[in-house]
């Protein structure tokens, strides 16, 4: 039996894919849609909390201008 206690931490699951390009006018990540607030508080963050961002993220798209997506 492995002692829990000494088992690495789980990963954080993460929406980013290494397009770290932030739209001016929209303020949100071009690779995975997040503020740059939200990209400095996501380890921080509950996991309830980062789910629920998770399912906001894909309607973003929307904000960003189509000349960039």
């Amino acid at each position: 039996m492995t002692d829990k206690r000494l088992a690495p931490p789980r990963p954080i699951t993460s929406p980013c894919i290494m397009v770290c390009t932030v739209d001016g006018t929209s303020g949100l990540c071009l690779g995975c849609y997040r503020t740059l607030g939200e990209i400095a508080e996501w380890s921080r963050m509950g996991e309830q909390r980062r789910q629920q961002l998770m399912l906001e993220l894909p309607s973003r798209i929307e904000r960003i201008d189509p000349k960039l997506r």
